[in-house]
């Protein structure tokens, strides 16, 4: 394998949180910086962030707009950030959107912090929940935490959680 940073190459989107495990006030604001520092074409940084700490009103709300399955173990991360893109080009702020949140998962990271993106969400239940202004369009879920202890996880995924890391090799990747 090539030279990776560690950064990346230990980065790991897990499912078991720990469940008592708190994110700081400077863990969440560095969070949010390394994603407010991400390139965005034109620097339009068309990204927006809803951040809600375990049991407060507004996690309470991210988390109901998963999935039941995902609500199972999102429950217990310390933190859950929705990150929504604002109007206009919906490829290229979607797109920016994405490199805002590598960015937080790469500080995430750094920070001794797990995340794992969810995609599976309903949208429109959590734009009216959140009372998002028109154009905010929410896209992803980040569950954030510390490593928790995957036994306490259904046998799927404990399966898929103990299961070795698997990535397509560069060659499979490349278009021509």
């Amino acid at each position: 394998m090539a030279d990776l940073t560690p950064l990346l190459a230990y980065r790991w989107s897990p499912r078991a949180f720990h469940p008592t495990a708190e994110l700081t006030g400077d863990e969440a604001a560095s969070l949010l910086e390394a994603a407010r520092w991400a390139p965005s074409a034109g620097n339009a940084q068309p990204w927006r962030f809803a951040l809600g700490h375990r049991d407060d009103e507004t996690w309470k709300r991210i988390l109901v707009s998963l999935t039941e399955a995902d609500q199972g173990w999102a429950r217990h991360a310390a933190a859950l950030v929705v990150g929504a893109h604002t109007g206009g080009d919906p490829e290229r702020h979607a797109y920016d959107l994405g490199q805002s949140i590598a960015h937080l998962t790469v500080q995430a990271t750094a920070l001794g912090l797990y995340t794992r993106q969810i995609r599976d969400l309903d949208r429109a239940a959590l734009a009216a929940d959140l009372d998002l202004p028109p154009g905010v369009r929410p896209l992803v879920v980040t569950a954030v935490g510390r490593l928790g202890d995957p036994s306490t996880l259904p046998e799927e995924l404990l399966r898929r959680e103990t299961a070795l890391r698997h990535r397509h090799p560069v060659h499979a990747l490349l278009l021509s």
